[in-house]
C-alpha cells in the first residue's frame, strides 16, 4: 500500500523540529509576510535554511507558503522577498494567487508549486486547468465531499492534497471579509483575527441595552465558528481515494498540538500499511486528539453538507490536558533536563509522550535545577532535572490532566 505523506504546520523552527520528531512526512511554513498566517512566529531567511536543513537530513520535505492574495503596492516587495528567498531548496513553494505563481515562474522557473487551498478548488476540471498550468499539487477545497475527490483523482494526473484536521474558517474556503471589516486585519494577507470566535449577542433598533443570545436553529444553519475537522477514523476510504498528502492545519497553535495530532495520524497511516485488510481503527489515536484542545470535532464536508454536526455557536475550547515540559536532553544518571512551560511540583502525576504513540507515566518525586538544589516548584520558562523512563528522547514532551 503506498501511503499518502503526512504533512504538517510550522510555524515556527521549534514547531518544525517536534512536527519532524514525531513523525511528519513534510511540513509547511511561511516568511515574515505574503502567507496567510502572518500572525504566527514564522521563519527568517536564516531560520528557512536551518529548518530546511533540519528536516532534510531526517528526510522530511519543506513547502513555503506563499499563498496570501496581494495588492498592486505588494507586488514591489513580494518580488524582492522571492528573489531572497529562491536560493533556498524548498521542496515546493505553496501559492493561490494566479499573478503570485506567475511571479514565481519568473523569479524562480524551475520551483515546484502547489496551489493553496485559498484558490478554491472545489471541482475537477478546475482541478485539470490548474494542472494544464504546470501546478504539480493541488490542496482541494474543504467543501468537496470525498466523492468529488474520488472522481477528481480518476479524472486528472496531478497530485491531491486533502485537510484532514484542524480548524476550519466559516468562510468558503478561507476567502473571509469579515476579520477586515471588524479589526481592519485582512485575513486574506495573513492577519486574520478570528472575529468569527469571539462572543456575540444581538440588539434590536428599539430596544438599545437588551442583548439577546445568538441561537442556533433546528435545521443547524449558523452564522459563526465551525467546529474542528478530524478525519482520523475515516483514513481508510480517504487514502483509497488517491490523494497524496493530507494537511494538518495549525500553524498558529503550540508544539503540543503539532506533537499530539502528528503522533496520532503517524500511528494510524503506519498501522493502515502495517495491515493493510486486517486494519482496525484503535480508539486511542482519538483519544489522543481529544487531550489537545480543540471545539469538538466534525467531518466538515467529507459526506456531505455537515448541518448541525458541523458547526457551533459557542467558542469555547475543549482542554482534557495541560502540556508542561520539553524534554530538552537525557543523562546518563536516568534524569532528563526539561524546558518548564507550564508549572511542575513534587507529587505531580505526568505523562510522557513521544513519537510512535510511546507512552510513560512518571510521579515527580522530586525537582532539581542544572546546579542540583532541589526545587519546590518549577515555574514556566525554567530548566530542571527529572527522574525519567527509559527510552525518553529529547523533543519528547511531558503533560498532565487538567
Amino acid at each position: 500500500m503506498h501511503l499518502p505523506e503526512l504533512l504538517a504546520p510550522a510555524g515556527n523552527l521549534e514547531k518544525l523540529k517536534i512536527a519532524v520528531h514525531y513523525g511528519a512526512d513534510a511540513v509547511y511554513l511561511g516568511g515574515k509576510a505574503y502567507g496567510l498566517r502572518n500572525l504566527a512566529d514564522n521563519f527568517t531567511p536564516e531560520e528557512m535554511a536551518e529548518g530546511i536543513a533540519h528536516a532534510h537530513a531526517r528526510g522530511v520535505k519543506v513547502y513555503l507558503t506563499v499563498n496570501s492574495y496581494p495588492g498592486n503596492d505588494d507586488l514591489p516587495g513580494l518580488a524582492r522577498y522571492l528573489e531572497e528567498v529562491a536560493p533556498l531548496p524548498f521542496d515546493a513553494w505553496i501559492a493561490a494567487d494566479p499573478g503570485v505563481i506567475q511571479l514565481i515562474r519568473e523569479i524562480a522557473p524551475e520551483k515546484t508549486i502547489h496551489l493553496s487551498t485559498q484558490a478554491n478548488t472545489v471541482n475537477w476540471r478546475s482541478a485539470l486547468f490548474w494542472q494544464q498550468q504546470g501546478v504539480s499539487r493541488i490542496n482541494l477545497a474543504r467543501e468537496m465531499p470525498l466523492a468529488a475527490v474520488i472522481e477528481t483523482a480518476q479524472k486528472t494526473s496531478v497530485e491531491l492534497e486533502l485537510f484532514t484536521h484542524g480548524a476550519m474558517c466559516i468562510s468558503y474556503s478561507g476567502r473571509c471579509l469579515i476579520s477586515s471589516v471588524m479589526s481592519g486585519r485582512n485575513a486574506n494577507k495573513g492577519e486574520c483575527s478570528h472575529p468569527c470566535r469571539w462572543g456575540y449577542a444581538l440588539v434590536e433598533e428599539t430596544r438599545p441595552g437588551e442583548y439577546f443570545p445568538i441561537m442556533e436553529d433546528d435545521s443547524g444553519t449558523f452564522i459563526f465558528n465551525s467546529k474542528d475537522l478530524c478525519l482520523i477514523e475515516h483514513l481508510p476510504a480517504i487514502v483509497a481515494s488517491g490523494v497524496a498528502s493530507l494537511k494538518i492545519e495549525g500553524r498558529m497553535k503550540g508544539i503540543y498540538y503539532v506533537a499530539a495530532t502528528v503522533r496520532s495520524y503517524r500511528a494510524a497511516l503506519d498501522a493502515l500499511k502495517a495491515e493493510e485488510e486486517g486494519y482496525r481503527f484503535r480508539p486511542e489515536w482519538l483519544e489522543e486528539l481529544c487531550k489537545t484542545s480543540h471545539r469538538g470535532y466534525t467531518t466538515g464536508f467529507l459526506f456531505g453538507q455537515p448541518r448541525e454536526v458541523g458547526q457551533e455557536y459557542r467558542s469555547a475550547y475543549l482542554r482534557s490536558h495541560q502540556f508542561v515540559g520539553l524534554v530538552e536532553e537525557v543523562h546518563e544518571d536516568g534524569t532528563a533536563t526539561i524546558g518548564v512551560r507550564n508549572k511542575i511540583r513534587p507529587g505531580d502525576t505526568l505523562e510522557l509522550m513521544g513519537p510512535e504513540m510511546r507512552t510513560d507515566t512518571i510521579t515527580v518525586t522530586e525537582l532539581r535545577d542544572e546546579a542540583g538544589r532541589i526545587l519546590e516548584a518549577a515555574n514556566p520558562n525554567q530548566t530542571v532535572r527529572l527522574q525519567v523512563p527509559n527510552g525518553v528522547a529529547p523533543l519528547d514532551m511531558l503533560r498532565r490532566e487538567a
